[in-house]
């Protein structure tokens, strides 16, 4: 038998713990990206792994970052990431312009926090290879699912912008400023890392292999319910089956000028209503 077909048996608890924690999930659980330098990686090349570090700790990552530096290739960064133990895609970015966290002097935000991601550029929608680009830093940077923020924690955004074949990566700190109102006022203070990038060489999964990555278990898909429908603003609308009124029926409010006069009724009725004697 082969030894790749062999099941595994833990001999201890903390070994069946491991394995348990590597088998499949319907909610994975959350991922440390694996940062990579080359042995002849140089000080750019260096600082760029560390700032980036910073940021993607506690981040739901299954993703991997080597750095590299040589002549044919100079300032070489390879981001990529794995689907069931094999390598999906593979982008390669040359640095042509960064300014590191330290030689920007503000204050930073808190180590793990949730970013904002903006992308900007039409390139990140139009071309395959930059949309799978954009896919991976969405990965890399999202950090943990959480269920709600508060408004005070939504101080830090990481922008990247695509044009004229180059990605331009910035990060800001949020502050919230007076405005006089409920609404405070929203300014950007630039905190670094900034990288200015060039695309390289790319190695994308087939189309195949991609839609498998990202499909869902049955267990996760919510249930369609029927005669349920949405608006683009989200509103939720529902149909009531009834069987058919007569609405001659319906019982409504009494009021005078609602009654039927009395050449109506005999109308009604198919003849004309005997007059009443009067009494002497």
């Amino acid at each position: 038998m082969d030894a790749l077909d062999r099941v595994v048996k833990p001999k201890t608890k903390r070994a069946k713990r491991f394995l348990e924690k590597r088998e499949p999930k319907l909610t994975e659980n959350t991922k440390n990206a694996m940062l990579i330098k080359g042995g002849n990686a140089n000080s750019t090349v260096t600082e760029v792994l560390k700032d980036i570090e910073f940021f993607s700790k506690k981040s739901d990552c299954s993703l991997f970052l080597f750095g590299s530096h040589n002549k044919k290739r100079p300032n070489n960064l390879i981001v990529g990431r794995m689907f069931d133990y094999h390598v999906l895609d593979m982008i390669e970015l040359g640095i042509e312009n960064f300014v590191s966290l330290k030689d920007i002097k503000n204050n930073k935000c808190p180590e793990g926090t949730k970013p904002m991601l903006i992308f900007a550029g039409d390139t990140f929608d139009l071309s395959e290879e930059y949309r799978r680009l954009k896919s991976l830093l969405i990965d890399f940077f999202r950090g943990p699912t959480v269920p709600n923020i508060r408004l005070a924690g939504l101080e830090h955004v990481l922008h990247f912008t695509a044009v004229d074949g180059k990605i331009y990566m910035r990060s800001y700190k949020v502050l919230l400023k007076k405005s006089g109102c409920k609404i405070p006022r929203i300014e950007l203070e630039d905190i670094g890392p900034s990288l200015d990038l060039v695309m390289r060489r790319t190695h994308l999964a087939s189309d195949d292999l991609y839609k498998l990555s990202l499909k869902q278990p049955k267990a996760l898909k919510p249930k369609k319910k029927k005669n349920i429908s949405h608006d683009v603003f989200g509103t939720t609308y529902g149909r009531i089956h009834m069987q058919k009124q007569d609405l001659s029926k319906l019982q409504t409010r009494k009021m005078k000028g609602l009654k039927k006069r009395p050449a109506e009724k005999s109308a009604e009725d198919g003849g004309i209503s005997p007059k009443k004697t009067k009494s002497v």
